[in-house]
């Protein structure tokens, strides 16, 4: 009998990820490969939500699809998509539950309603620091959520406004609720994208001939042989119809009116989430990781006692670019050195599988992991990571590469210590979990990790790295405390935790 068996990562939890389409004769296709791409961002949930002219009329359907699991489990019968995905506009969603239960089939996105002025669709990328306080507000006033997912409010907010342009209602919803989004919002015959006033997350504007997309990360765009055009600003929210597919000029509104809000991205997205292959905030990925990888380098080399190569390898696949930085910029420090595969990733590990008698937690990195011993066996060995929480993850990798009988370990990592919650969309463990306030000082997390060496960036080092943007465009609360909003941690996720 196959029992699931949980595998605790040493890594924050992704994100969700959104996709949007309008103006395409396979707007569902698109989105479902839009999503395969964006799969990395939320393995919990997948859902598409089509509009449909009927008859060629002004009458408008909304078809939808959605359940646990990944895109490819969800969508596996190809014929949803000829059959009940119709529309020649869609969005989607992949899930990874930061708020609200994620056993409840209830919370998976997109919702949908219909109210007076149509069908209504959304898409949720991010977390709604006020959201609590907001539902709290409504439900006293005889709302009924379906949900216990914070995207939900928008909805509320949206189908309560005064205002009688759809346009105009969006508007008003967005500037009642704080925190982080990024969603997309399908109507009767518009799309809209809209990211709050400090752009925490990405959110990226494509086209392919006819057609626009919207998405969390362009890579979605890639698979599509879509085009990149830009990102939607913080603070902006775009709207896609018939008439910008006439004459290709997007239209453009300012939520807060144009107040000059400082960028706050999660610096994250480049550290970690994002796909080496994308552009997000307007630059590439893979260009930021290799540059943090330069600058942990540079910052804290490793040498060989006995002037022999220093072999630098990843823990893969995040952070693969970040080493082969930081082994070029030993090179330049006139350090001889060699970046190698020394570490080989299972990519088939399934949510479920045999469990043994053995630790659950040592299988779980042997189920992901295996050493290539002829590469680290008499070795100074770097191991380049972008992070690490509870540290439990990092400790048995160690045991493991200890196994191959190195010279020694050295343990580089291209973000600072993780000290406090994420209220924007990133689900730490509590903070007590937290490896950094578990041990008094570095060198007391190396001992328990079981590395020679353990160096972290620091803020100012991470910051350096962020090349194109100004260091001050960064939200950094987790490494600093210091949030861009006023956040009340009530709206957190064991508030929205309960089975509706």
């Amino acid at each position: 009998m196959l029992k699931s068996l949980e595998i605790k990562s040493d890594k924050p939890k992704s994100f969700c990820g959104v996709f949007g389409c309008f103006g395409s004769e396979t707007a569902s296709l698109d989105t479902y490969y839009g999503l395969f791409s964006l799969q990395h961002r939320g393995q919990e949930s997948a859902g598409i939500v089509t509009a449909e002219n009927i008859d060629k009329t002004k009458k408008v359907k909304f078809n939808f699809h959605k359940d646990f699991g990944l895109v490819s489990e969800v969508f596996h019968d190809s014929n949803v998509f000829a059959t009940k995905l119709k529309g020649k506009a869609a969005i989607g969603h992949n899930r990874y539950s930061t708020t609200g239960s994620s056993i409840s089939k209830k919370n998976i996105q997109p919702f949908v309603v219909n109210y007076r002025n149509g069908h209504l669709a959304i898409a949720h990328n991010g977390n709604l620091t006020n959201a609590k306080e907001i539902r709290d507000r409504l439900v006293s006033e005889g709302a009924i959520f379906q949900s216990t997912s914070d995207s939900e409010v928008i909805l509320h907010l949206i189908a309560r406004s005064k205002r009688e342009n759809q346009i105009d209602q969006i508007i008003e919803a967005l500037q009642q609720v704080e925190g982080a989004y990024s969603i997309t919002i399908l109507v009767d015959n518009m799309l809209i994208a809209a990211r709050d006033k400090h752009g925490f997350k990405p959110l990226s504007i494509g086209k392919l001939n006819g057609s626009f997309y919207v998405a969390s990360e362009t890579c979605a765009f890639d698979i599509n042989k879509a085009e990149y055009i830009r990102d939607v600003a913080p603070g902006e929210l775009i709207v896609i119809d018939e008439e910008v597919l006439n004459n290709k000029q997007i239209k453009s509104f300012q939520i807060f009116g144009g107040n000059g809000e400082i960028p706050k991205h999660c610096i994250f997205e480049f550290i970690y989430f994002s796909r080496p292959d994308s552009m997000i905030f307007g630059t590439s990925v893979d260009k930021i990781r290799r540059k943090l990888g330069k600058t942990l380098a540079i910052k804290h080399p490793v040498f060989d006692p006995d002037g022999d190569k220093v072999i630098v390898i990843s823990v893969p696949d995040s952070s693969n670019t970040t080493a082969i930085g930081y082994q070029q910029a030993l090179e330049k420090l006139g350090i001889d050195s060699k970046y190698e595969i020394g570490l080989i990733r299972s990519h088939y590990v399934g949510r479920t599988f045999i469990q043994p008698a053995q630790s659950k937690r040592e299988l779980g990195v042997r189920s992901k992991f295996n050493i290539v011993k002829g590469v680290l066996q008499g070795k100074t060995i770097v191991v380049v990571d972008d992070s690490i929480v509870r540290g439990t993850t990092s400790k048995q990798l160690i045991n493991l590469i200890r196994e191959a009988k190195p010279k020694s370990i050295h343990l580089r990592i291209s973000s600072s210590p993780i000290h406090y919650p994420c209220y924007y969309g990133m689900d730490f463990p509590s903070k007590d979990e937290l490896i950094a306030n578990k041990f008094p000082t570095v060198d007391a997390i190396a001992e328990y990790i079981g590395v020679d060496t353990l160096k972290f960036m620091t803020n100012e080092e991470m910051l350096e790295a962020m090349v194109d943007h100004a260091p001050e465009h960064f939200c950094t609360a987790c490494f600093s405390g210091k949030y861009p909003t006023i956040v009340n941690s009530n709206f957190f996720k064991e508030e929205y935790d309960e089975e509706v």
